[in-house]
């Protein structure tokens, strides 16, 4: 909102400088009042050769400032839309809460610069709906402008001592301008985006850019068209054989030349050059927006007086160009019987839309204005009452100091109620410096005593810990209750497991030594068993495939990820290894790397152990009785398939262990070094009976590796963290039961989430 109450909207041009002040209207809150208004025709066009276009914004501006008041008042100015990029991006449906975070997503994406490099802002357009605090169909705009290119503008007007409050691209500006002064009664409409209201276009002219403007009062589109009235200015310089001055004198009296019709002629590539784009940049926008319709074409901009173009452009778009003749809801005042105002009122759109911004009535309230300039003005404002409150604090302060002085100079200690208080206070002070002595003392031999019994009781309870995971892989393993038969297919059906050793390594930080740097490896673990548990086969012991002498990780291997899947690990700890192998590969849907997860990865993750945790609330007392305790609750986490090899071959003689190191009863090589004692040898007919036939046979072996994290718990520590998943677990179905209670209570139907 404006600071006083009137509010300059400036529009620093090629070829003028326009300006408009304006202020509410005291009875219509939809309208402004045009208090004053300045237009500054430049004696070169900032482009024209040998122009300085520096010196002549500055005379400009002294010219400006030499005939108006700008004290208190806010400031806007606009900036050409070539300069800065605009995008209109359609959103999913979101959390409006998180708007900003795609936002600033999607800037990253779409602002081709270092996003410290650039000033941008953004807005969300009005049209959409929300529900349930989720936005349905949002669309935002993004605008941008380069650093540099924002201090450039801002230059001329702070040598000038001009501080701008707000910077506005100049096609934004415009549609701020068409939708407070021509579209306002659409916004009582409700926007449906199948049937949206018909789209006004603007086609702004200036001198060597236009600007197409495309809105519906909801939506925007616009487009920067590189070619202006200097191109028709060139053309008559060119073809004519004319100085560029001569040129522009020309072509403003164009219907005053000599031969008129030679003057057409050599502009009417340009006529041809701006139509087309025109007709280009609509035929785009309608393909972008299929439901959309034109509705209106309305002109803006001093080079739209050039005779017969307004003629040639309708006749070719077949649509009526109407240039803006007066503005609807701006009254004029004194400023409309002003003829150089009415002469120049094509160009005072951009102005009059900064205007309607800078006083909070636009649709676009966008600023590119860096946020250091606001910042520091702000400081600024805040100095001198930040100075008055320091030197308030100050004088209080010392009259503070200056009575308290006075009053204990003529004080007088000698008095004899004086000498009893401080001989009382002198004692009481002693007392309590002995009472605070001897809680010292206590407090230390209470620490030595807390430090002792921790040492006893850590050791009661320690001692048991090793032989608490013992149990607790015992438990997890998998076992077939099936007595045995020495056949292939029954042995690669039984649900076993062979472990070959167990090992642990400990690290003082498990976290930063073990997790992090091995989180790569796990992270792509779990998705091949996602993907094993998803039924692809191709996924199944796709890393050991690819290198069959995989060896397990090193705990200590280099790695940049986040400890994602190690949450919560802080602290020491112990890495625990298991090595061994299974034959349970007959059945193609559970076999290898899946019926390691499903029976011992799993199990560590979820499974129990029968320990003696069993407590009596009542004597606050351990009773040794064997509960169920989760795997968790012990410490243990984080387990994964570290490493598989591809399926290989195996012979297993039942009779082997019989024989010896390869020997049979009578002397001779046993049957796997005899090659008539081959896997599926029989007996031949004649043959001696007394040697006897092999019973071995070929299974398939899968070796395996598995780790998980280990910080060992003592049973109360256990107890302890058992009571914290409880009550999480309870908290979380509590607020369930809440949330299914409103939404029962709203009438909202409530899914049943899956039981986990």
């Amino acid at each position: 909102m404006a600071k006083g109450g009137a509010v300059w909207g400036i529009d620093i041009g090629q070829c003028a400088l326009k300006a408009l002040r304006c202020r509410p209207h005291e009875k219509e809150p939809r309208r402004l009042v045009v208090e004053s208004f300045d237009y500054i025709e430049y004696p070169k066009i900032l482009t024209q050769p040998e122009a300085e276009p520096a010196e002549l914004v500055r005379e400009a501006l002294e010219t400006f400032l030499s005939r108006n008041e700008l004290v208190g008042d806010t400031v806007a100015m606009s900036v050409g839309g070539q300069n800065g990029l605009m995008r209109f991006i359609k959103l999913p449906p979101v959390e409006a809460k998180k708007i900003p975070d795609i936002v600033k997503y999607e800037a990253r994406q779409q602002i081709p610069f270092s996003l410290d490099d650039v000033v941008w802002d953004y807005q969300q357009l009005t049209g959409g709906s929300e529900e349930d605090g989720f936005a349905l169909e949002p669309e935002v705009g993004l605008f941008a402008m380069k650093r540099d290119q924002v201090a450039r503008a801002l230059t001329p007007l702070e040598k000038a001592g001009i501080e701008v409050d707000l910077i506005q691209l100049a096609p934004l500006a415009v549609y701020n301008y068409v939708c407070f002064d021509r579209l306002e009664e659409l916004k009582s409409q409700p926007y449906d985006p199948a049937k949206p209201p018909s789209s006004t276009v603007v086609i702004s002219l200036g001198t060597d850019t236009t600007d197409l403007v495309v809105t519906n009062g909801f939506r925007v589109w616009q487009r920067n068209i590189p070619i202006g009235g200097n191109h028709f200015t060139r053309a008559l310089s060119k073809e004519l054989k004319l100085t560029f001055v001569k040129a522009e004198h020309l072509k403003r009296n164009a219907t005053q030349a000599d031969d008129p019709k030679a003057v057409f002629q050599a502009m009417r590539p340009v006529f041809s050059d701006l139509l087309a784009e025109i007709q280009r940049s609509l035929g785009y926008f309608q393909s972008l927006d299929k439901a959309a319709q034109i509705g209106e074409v309305i002109a803006l901009g001093n080079a739209m007086k050039l005779p017969g173009l307004q003629r040639y452009l309708a006749q070719n778009l077949e649509q009526e160009v109407r240039p803006i003749e007066d503005f609807n809801r701006l009254s004029a005042g004194s400023a409309g019987g002003n003829a150089q105002f009415k002469e120049n009122i094509l160009s005072f759109g951009p102005a009059y839309g900064l205007c309607v911004q800078a006083l909070g009535k636009s649709e676009l309230k966008t600023n590119l204005l860096p946020e250091e300039i606001v910042r520091t003005r702000m400081i600024r404002a805040k100095k001198p009452w930040a100075v008055a409150g320091v030197a308030a604090v100050l004088a209080g302060l010392t009259f503070n100091y200056f009575t308290h002085v006075s009053s204990w100079q003529t004080s007088d200690i000698n008095r004899a109620d004086f000498k009893s208080a401080f001989g009382t206070a002198g004692s009481a002070a002693s007392t309590a410096s002995s009472f605070e002595t001897e809680r010292t003392g206590i407090r230390e031999v209470v620490t030595k005593l807390t430090e002792t019994q921790n040492q006893l009781i850590s050791n009661v309870e320690g001692r048991l810990e090793w032989l608490d995971l013992v149990k607790a892989l015992d438990a997890v393993m998998p076992r077939d209750e099936r007595p045995r038969e020495e056949k292939a297919d029954h042995v690669m059906s039984r649900k076993e497991l062979h472990i070959t050793s167990v090992d642990e390594r400990h690290f003082t930080d498990l976290a930063a030594e073990y997790v992090t740097p091995t989180d790569v490896l796990y992270q792509g673990s779990k998705s091949q068993d996602a993907a094993v548990g998803a039924g692809d086969a191709a996924a199944t012991d796709a890393s050991a495939a690819a290198d069959p002498t995989a060896t397990p990780v090193d705990p200590t291997a280099g790695g940049d990820a986040a400890a994602a899947g190690g949450a919560g690990l802080t602290g020491p700890g112990f890495v625990v290894q298991i090595t061994g192998y299974h034959y349970h590969n007959a059945d193609k849907t559970n076999q290898t790397r899946k019926f390691v997860i499903d029976s011992l990865v799993k199990a560590l993750e979820e499974g129990t152990v029968q320990l003696p945790d069993g407590y009596d609330e009542a004597t606050k007392q351990f009773t040794g009785k064997l509960i169920d305790v989760p795997l968790k609750d012990m410490g243990i986490s984080r387990a994964w398939l570290v490493a598989g090899k591809p399926l290989k071959k195996e012979y297993v003689d039942p009779d082997a262990a019989l024989y010896g190191d390869g020997q049979t009863p009578t002397g001779q090589v046993g049957f796997s070094g005899l090659a008539g004692n081959a896997p599926g040898a029989a007996a031949e007919p004649g043959a001696d009976p007394a040697v006897p036939v092999s019973k071995g046979f070929e299974v398939d072996r899968y070796d395996f590796v598995v780790q998980f994290c280990w910080q060992p718990r003592t049973r109360a520590e256990r107890r302890e963290a058992t009571a914290a998943r409880v009550a999480a677990e309870a908290e979380a179905a509590a607020a369930k039961a809440a949330a299914a209670s409103e939404a029962g209570a709203e009438g909202t139907p409530v899914e049943e989430a899956p039981v986990q």
